[in-house]
C-alpha cells in the first residue's frame, strides 16, 4: 500500500497527541500501509529555533516528507492554534513539501472551542505547501484519550468511531492515489 509519515507536533513527552497518533498509527498499519513515525519534540531544538535548514536531523525530517505518499499530522491546540513546535519545523520544510501528498490533520485539545483550529490554522498552511489532498480532519477532546495502567491508548467511544471514520477514509485516498499513480506510471 502507500507509505505515511505520522507527524506528532506535541512538545510534551506524555503528549496525547502523540498517543492518538500511534493509536491511528497501528489502525493504518492493519491496513497495509508503511507508518513512519516523527516526533518533532526529538529534533534538535537548536535547529528548529535557529531555523537551521542544514542541520542533519532538519534534512533528514525533510527527506521523510519527500518520501511519504500520504501525512498524518498531529497537533494539540494552544492559543486556537496549532502548535509552535509545529510551525517550527513546517517553517523549515521547502515551501511545497506536501505537493503531490494526501494529508490528514487531527487535532487535540482541552475544550471544543479549539475545533475551528483545524479549518482556520492548520490546513491552509497545509494547503499552501501544496497538499494533493486533505482529507476531512477531526478534533478530539484530551478527556476522551485515557492512558490504561498497562500503558495502553482508550479513546471514547464516540471519538473512536469518528477517528476510525476519519482514518479509513484518508487509508481509502491513499489507496485511490497509489492506484492513479500507478496508472499513469
Amino acid at each position: 500500500m502507500a507509505t505515511v509519515l505520522s507527524v506528532s507536533g506535541s512538545p510534551s513527552a506524555t503528549s496525547r497527541t502523540a498517543r492518538l497518533l500511534r493509536h491511528l498509527d497501528d489502525r493504518l498499519r492493519r491496513q497495509g500501509h508503511e507508518v513512519t513515525v516523527l516526533d518533532v519534540r526529538t529534533l534538535p531544538a537548536q535547529a528548529l529555533l535557529g531555523a537551521d535548514f542544514g542541520h542533519p536531523a532538519i534534512i533528514e525530517a525533510a527527506a521523510l516528507f519527500e518520501r511519504a505518499e500520504g501525512v498524518v499530522i498531529g497537533t494539540p491546540v494552544y492559543k486556537a492554534a496549532y502548535s509552535g513546535l509545529l510551525k517550527s519545523l513546517l517553517d523549515l520544510l521547502p515551501q511545497y513539501a506536501l505537493t503531490g501528498k494526501t494529508v490528514l490533520p487531527l487535532a487535540t485539545g482541552g475544550s471544543t472551542a479549539h475545533v475551528l483550529a483545524l479549518d482556520y490554522a492548520l490546513r491552509p498552511v497545509l494547503s499552501s505547501m501544496g497538499a494533493a489532498h486533505i482529507v476531512p480532519g477531526w478534533f478530539t477532546l484530551d478527556e476522551d484519550i485515557a492512558v490504561g495502567e498497562d500503558g495502553t491508548t482508550a479513546v471514547a467511544p464516540g471519538s473512536a468511531e469518528a477517528l476510525a471514520r476519519v482514518t479509513d477514509g484518508f487509508s481509502a485516498a491513499l489507496g485511490g492515489r497509489t492506484t492513479v499513480l500507478a496508472a499513469t506510471g
